[in-house]
């Protein structure tokens, strides 16, 4: 490792080998040479009499032995690395030489390299955001019956269960699959459309004959694998393609940071834990700390690609008629960046899923410490049907509510609520309740509502056929973390 230049944290410490490689030199270049290839074997299967089997088999006999070091000192002095790559295949074909690129302009290997790239690149995601959500619904199955306290606005509030909760994340990963897969099958080749997208070269070659070049891009496009490519474009495909591919990482960061933003929360009160490793040290200074570091890294990363996206929306919007160049350098940047940044968010988010530890102990430490709040409103029915006014009964507990509540928080006790509403003569007095005979209320589960049903339905009609759509998806391999 070079330790005298700078290195990107996200090759270095975030994304996987896999996602690096879909974004390498090498797999960009070996894409240029299967499109030339595409492009030659189109123009001879539509009769252009100046290619031939024996230059096509030429290209492909040296389709993968790149040779770089002839491309890069071209390059040096044409200063065009389209023009130097296809001078470098020359010298190794030297029969195909003269038609390598033939009637096409560089955006015909740029863009739609691009393209097969951020597909191929999405089809990870997929596969990881998949597992993602396999290992979380795991999780909402084992746990979609055990009560916890639930919060809005962080305040304590009526009960839910952990799996409910896990749910909660769980149908925002859903979405973002619905999004990426819906993005990913409206992707297109930009096909080979010249200049300007004009394909003026190619009614110069073959002649003005349209039959034969309206078939130029849908033979181009499935050589490479697409259905088919944009009907129109100037010389590039339009940039709000790479806007709503971005867009789809930044709906996965966003869902992501929330869930670890959850988990960090339930973290410092110590009901949920992300794993933690045997030798792991938690600070330099406080040796007892066991911070949520793989959460907070997954909110940091999210924040990253969810502002991320601003770029290629940025470059859509001032691009000038058919094309200008300021879009270059920031593609180069901007979307690679946000693919490995994602890819390190879902390595996380699976690391994280897959190591939750809860402790059940706390929970109901917790749930119960608030419970007698909660069951006012049965308390409050069950004595208008012993002869009781509701108005009347309702002042009186929350009467009760605000002196328990400042026991607590001025005296730091237990929650008594329950004992000052047995003492007092207009509920416990008047309707002969004694605190035990309150306790009766305090199961948790009399609180949690439909949450469990809610888990199983969720599970069976949403996240099963998902699972099994995309069985060939799911890996048992354990994420490894770099750091």
């Amino acid at each position: 490792m070079s330790t005298d230049r700078y290195t990107s944290p996200l090759s270095e410490r975030y994304a996987s080998k896999e996602m690096q490689y879909i974004f390498s030199q090498d797999k960009k270049f070996r894409t240029w040479r299967k499109l030339w290839i595409a492009l030659a074997e189109t123009e001879m299967e539509l009769g252009l009499p100046e290619v031939t089997q024996e230059m096509i088999d030429e290209l492909k006999e040296h389709q993968d032995d790149i040779n770089y070091d002839v491309a890069r000192e071209r390059e040096k002095v044409v200063r065009h690395d389209v023009m130097s790559h296809v001078y470098a295949y020359g010298q190794q074909c030297p029969k195909a030489a003269g038609i390598i690129h033939l009637g096409a302009t560089s955006c015909y290997v740029g863009d739609n390299t691009d393209i097969i790239i951020m597909n191929e690149a999405l089809e990870l995601v997929k596969k990881k955001l998949v597992n993602v959500i396999r290992e979380l619904s795991k999780f909402a199955e084992q746990y979609k019956a055990r009560p916890t306290l639930a919060f809005t606005q962080f305040q304590p509030a009526q009960p839910t269960t952990v799996g409910k909760r896990a749910t909660l994340w769980l149908q925002e990963f859903t979405m973002d699959l619905e999004d990426l897969e819906y993005v990913q099958s409206t992707l297109k080749l930009l096909g080979s459309k010249g200049t300007t997208g004009t394909q003026a070269s190619f009614l110069e070659l073959f002649h003005g004959d349209q039959e034969r070049i309206d078939k130029i891009d849908p033979t181009i496009a499935k050589k490479m694998g697409f259905e088919s490519c944009y009907a129109v474009s100037g010389q590039t495909y339009s940039r709000k393609v790479d806007t709503r591919v971005l867009n789809v990482l930044a709906g996965i960061a966003a869902t992501s940071h929330k869930m670890s933003n959850d988990i960090r929360l339930l973290q410092h009160l110590k009901e949920v834990e992300e794993p933690f490793e045997k030798t792991q040290i938690g600070s330099s200074a406080m040796a007892y700390k066991r911070n949520p570091m793989r959460s907070e890294r997954i909110a940091s990363l999210s924040r990253y690609v969810m502002v991320d996206v601003l770029n290629p929306a940025i470059t859509s919007a001032v691009q000038w008629f058919e094309r200008t160049l300021d879009d270059s350098a920031n593609k180069r940047l901007s979307v690679p960046e946000g693919f490995l940044a994602t890819d390190g968010i879902l390595d996380l988010d699976l690391n994280v899923v897959d190591g939750l530890v809860v402790y059940p102990k706390v929970i109901e430490k917790h749930l119960r410490a608030e419970l007698p709040f909660m069951a006012t409103e049965n308390i409050m029915m069950h004595c208008v049907e012993l002869g009781g006014n509701r108005q009347e009964l309702h002042e009186a507990i929350r009467e009760d509510s605000m002196i328990a509540g400042r026991h607590v928080k001025e005296e730091g006790i237990d929650n008594d609520l329950l004992e000052i509403i047995a003492a007092d003569p207009r509920i416990g007095g008047r309707f002969n309740l004694s605190k035990e005979d309150l306790e009766k209320n305090l199961e948790p589960s009399k609180y949690t509502g439909r949450s469990e049903v809610q888990v199983d339905a969720f599970l069976k009609n949403v996240v099963n056929p998902i699972l099994e759509k995309h069985k060939d998806l799911l890996d048992d391999t354990k994420t490894e973390i770099n750091v």
